[in-house]
């Protein structure tokens, strides 16, 4: 078809390791201490927020860290700010019994 695709797969590595760097350097900024798992906890946010939407589904990345973001806030000033974490993960264990694939996720058959 004309397109490269290694070197396509390289561009995207590249603008990824660049976005991270910029998430790193804004991170550092506003916690000026640095430990081995400074972020850990966004990293575990953002895994969630796309399973919460559906591996795979960009609007449903986008879906489901909108639905993290409004369901943690209300966590925090409903029930505690201490248990707001444990709401998410309850509600992303619910939404993951009831549909498997994420929000928008599709279920695919895999052909063996």
């Amino acid at each position: 078809m004309g397109i490269n695709v290694n070197a396509t797969i390289s561009m995207t590595f590249a603008i990824g390791s660049g976005l991270a760097a910029v998430a790193g350097a804004l991170l550092c900024s506003a916690y000026p201490t640095l430990m081995p798992t400074t972020g850990s906890l966004p990293g575990i946010k953002a895994f969630t927020a796309a399973v919460f939407g559906g591996i795979g589904s960009i609007p449903g990345a986008f879906l489901g860290g909108l639905m993290l973001g409004v369901i943690e806030i209300f966590a925090k000033a409903y029930i505690s700010s201490q248990l707001s974490d444990a709401v998410v993960f309850a509600v992303l264990i619910i939404v993951l019994l009831v549909k498997p694939a994420g929000l928008l996720g599709k279920m695919t058959q895999e052909k063996v």
